[in-house]
């Protein structure tokens, strides 16, 4: 589910990374991306463009849990597009908008029928039919068809022809949705090259080349990447090319890093920018999770219609589950249900910053304005205001509080402490949580305080009795050693344990 989270705010993250370079001078080697917004919009920091508002248009259906083959769905999703186009196109491609306008003035058919109608026109009338529009919002198609390969292929090919009908798109599509769905459910990036076998005999050899191109090149070797074949390349190149850090925790290397570094890359092949930056942020998001996706990023994403990083995740993840909430109402509910194991509401001091406060899940239904000025979540929560009387900065972190379940376990530690730091130097008092307070929090709590100069053991000794000597971290030797692996420690674990009764263990 992490892997599924992460495909459509992957997507995003690497459009908004894009937009401010677009048709721009390429950058350097040395230079470095950010979310300054300006490009064709102008858009807003962190604000992405056509590529993810049209990946929403397909989501707001696919996560539902409908069949994005059956005729109902692809007319709701032609309906998505018109009323994007009419209402919250801040920038549109030449192919996508020709086919759009036509499609409104069709005078037969549904409204899928008339826009596939009108696609296949304009691939029948011009050579200049291969662009890269309908590959650069594909990613939620494979979400829909985790369990059904036949059915992504068929999906994959009649969304794409919405627009783009031309063959080059549509199997580009299909490559790009396999390398998705290999990637959310083993981990890997095969999925691509294995996707190969589901086009026809005759295009399998010329794909195999492609690749073989793009793994040979770098990203910015295409000059020209509005062509599907080229952003699909330089988006390959990017990813392959850029390799993996290895796992240095003490030395803030993370294999999850990746993630960053290949969106990075894939913004500066040039040229159609957030596009290539997109593709690539998809397949990424998909491999490495929502959980590998800075959380700086993740704060500033936004786009039409008023979508935040929080706003993709639950379209992401509906789309993984067939249109379904869990038991507890995540991801849609403004309220995620509060266990019992949570306990009574509480709260503590941080042991080394006073503008820190510790608790627990309970403690974010204090009623009025609350003492603090930013939340950092380490639990599900739920979609609505983390104190519903006050706006207040939200930081949401994807950690699991269970053992082996987290595969960028130190890297999310690190960006949760770095981010309690940056907020506490921005002068913001802060409410660290999780569930119960007694796991995730205090993990998070002696990351920090290392952070601040102390070392672990007295970290975590600090915490632990600000805790009231209460806590279950014990019970999760990964996130314990977490802590000592971070500031370059070999792990020292207490010979006590906590009591059974405390080991419940909670997502």
């Amino acid at each position: 589910m992490d892997r599924a989270a992460g495909v459509l705010l992957g997507a995003a993250c690497g459009d908004a990374l894009g937009v401010p370079y677009e048709f721009a001078r390429r950058l350097g080697p040395d230079e470095q991306p950010a979310m300054i917004g300006g490009g064709l919009g102008p858009y807003k920091p962190g604000e992405y463009s056509d590529d993810t508002q049209m990946h929403v248009c397909i989501a707001a259906v696919a996560s539902t849990g409908a069949d994005l083959t059956s005729p109902t769905a692809l007319d709701q999703i032609a309906r998505n597009f018109h009323r994007w186009r009419d209402g919250g196109a801040s920038d549109i491609g030449n192919q996508t908008s020709g086919v759009l306008r036509a499609a409104k003035n069709h005078k037969t058919g549904t409204p899928a029928q008339a826009m596939t109608a009108e696609a296949d026109a304009y691939t029948a009338r011009t050579r200049f039919s291969a662009g890269n529009g309908s590959l650069m919002r594909t990613g939620i198609v494979a979400l829909a068809y985790l369990d059904d390969v036949d059915g992504m292929v068929q999906a994959a090919t009649m969304i794409s022809s919405l627009t783009h009908s031309d063959p080059e798109c549509v199997e580009a599509c299909i490559l790009w949705c396999a390398g998705i769905r290999t990637a959310v459910l083993e981990g890997h990036f095969d999925g691509v090259r294995d996707g190969i076998a589901l086009l026809p005999e005759d295009r399998q050899e010329i794909w195999h080349a492609r690749l073989d191109e793009a793994e040979a090149n770098p990203p910015h070797h295409w000059t020209r990447n509005g062509y599907v074949v080229t952003a699909l390349q330089a988006a390959w190149s990017a990813i392959t090319n850029t390799p993996v850090p290895e796992l240095a925790p003490e030395r803030g290397s993370f294999p999850a890093q990746h993630f960053q570094l290949a969106t990075e890359a894939a913004v500066r092949a040039g040229d159609d920018t957030d596009t290539v930056a997109a593709i690539a942020g998809t397949l990424l998001g998909a491999r490495w999770g929502v959980s590998a996706i800075p959380l700086a990023w993740q704060q500033a994403v936004n786009g039409w219609p008023t979508m935040s990083g929080p706003d993709l995740v639950r379209l992401a993840v509906l789309t993984a589950r067939k249109g379904t909430d869990d038991g507890d109402g995540w991801p849609s509910a403004p309220r995620v249900k509060i266990p019992g194991s949570a306990g009574k509401g509480y709260v503590a001091q941080h042991p080394a910053d006073a503008g820190v406060l510790l608790g627990n899940l309970p403690m974010t239904e204090f009623a009025g304005t609350p003492p603090v000025d930013a939340v950092v979540s380490l639990c599900r929560v739920g979609q609505g205001p983390i104190f519903s009387s006050t706006d207040i900065e939200h930081v949401r972190v994807w950690l699991v509080d269970r053992e082996g379940e987290n595969s960028n376990l130190h890297y999310a530690l690190d960006q949760a402490a770095r981010q309690v730091l940056r907020l506490r130097k921005e002068g913001k008092r802060v409410f660290l949580h999780c569930v119960a307070g007694r796991s995730r929090t205090p993990a998070v709590a002696a990351t920090y305080s290392t952070l601040l100069g102390t070392d672990p053991r007295t970290a975590l000794t600090e915490v632990w009795v600000t805790l009231g000597k209460h806590w279950t971290l014990l019970a999760h030797p990964q996130l314990h050693d977490a802590v000592y692996e971070l500031a370059g420690q070999q792990p020292h674990r207490p010979q006590s344990r906590p009591r059974r009764r405390f080991f419940r263990k909670r997502s």
